[in-house]
């Protein structure tokens, strides 16, 4: 099951308390203080996993929590330290406090981590408050409290070409003939339930990522049909393909409705380079080209059950990701 979207509970260990204790030994009637202090209280760290994809795991946990550190003891003992609690999220996993409009942090190489909730310190035992003008504290201090936040995670997948279009427009099957993706298809509306991604390889060596994500409908910028939910995973990609089946109807309505949404949801993503793909062109004359669109659009038709013209459109694609 893919999961974009998550809220769990994040607390972190608390500080461990310090100790009041006097060296009490043979020949010593007044050993000085020796109280140890609290060990620090675990951290709660999400750290990027390049092996996840979803983040199915940590929805239906729930909520998180560090060890608490130990108290102090005599002999100048500190307690030990809770150990930290690690939370792998996928690359691209966006993290946000409850409480907070912006974002806390924005995870997507492999080597990102971020310190969700800080462990608590521990408290100082008495013979840290011991001087010459008071030998004998019995002072001590507690642990203080670890941090304890609400976070919602958000995961938008790191892709390079975002493939969007009306439902049925041939996203899934054309993901399935340009990689090793095998998303569900059917001739449908609304077959794509899911983000698919697939790596498309072209030259010796060289590939991109392409993402598929279910069908927009007028709307969708504002949460219609799931729109947001899906709108978010097109938010990173470098350049947007607009496939439009060729036998629509209007299809410069169509690119109107795409580029609408698309404005509405993010207006940077006007500026990302893009292509309209006409698909199913086996369903024309095999001497007819694309639909006339006013206005200057890079236009491109293929097919995905005949082949015809998806190695041109593997290129084009390859130049404009690597314009960006």
């Amino acid at each position: 099951m893919f999961v974009d979207y998550a809220k769990i509970k994040v607390s972190a260990g608390n500080g461990g308390n310090g100790c009041v204790s006097f060296r009490r030994e043979k020949f010593v009637p007044k050993g000085g203080p020796d109280g140890g202090n609290g060990g620090k209280g675990g951290d709660i760290i999400f750290r990027v996993d390049a092996q996840l994809h979803t983040l199915q795991d940590i929805k239906y946990r729930k909520s998180y929590r560090a060890p608490n550190g130990g108290d102090g003891s005599s002999s100048q003992k500190s307690g030990a330290n809770g150990e930290d609690v690690v939370i792998p999220v996928p690359p691209g996993t966006v993290l946000r406090k409850s409480t907070e409009k912006d974002a806390s942090a924005d995870l997507t190489d492999e080597t990102d981590e971020f310190l969700g909730a800080a462990g608590g310190e521990g408290g100082r035992g008495n013979a840290t408050f011991a001087t010459s003008t008071h030998q004998s504290p019995r002072e001590f201090e507690k642990g203080k409290p670890g941090e304890e936040h609400l976070y919602e995670l958000e995961l938008k997948l790191l892709a390079d070409v975002g493939l969007v279009g009306l439902p049925n427009a041939g996203k899934s099957t054309l993901l399935s003939k340009l990689s090793a993706a095998r998303p569900k298809i059917a001739d449908y509306p609304f077959t794509t339930l899911e983000p698919h991604l697939g790596i498309v390889k072209y030259g010796d060596y060289d590939s991109f990522v392409m993402v598929d994500v279910p069908g927009l409908i007028e709307g969708a910028s504002e949460g219609k049909g799931m729109g947001l939910r899906f709108l978010r995973h097109i938010e990173r990609t470098s350049v947007v393909a607009l496939l439009i089946d060729v036998s629509e109807e209007d299809p410069e309505l169509t690119v109107r409705t795409l580029l609408a949404e698309l404005k509405n949801y993010n207006e940077a993503l006007m500026e990302r380079p893009r292509i309209v793909v006409f698909t199913k062109g086996d369903l024309l004359s095999p001497d007819a080209g694309p639909p006339e669109l006013s206005g200057k659009h890079d236009v491109l038709m293929i097919s995905s059950v005949s082949g015809a013209g998806l190695s041109e459109l593997v290129s084009r694609l390859a130049e404009l990701c690597h314009r960006t």
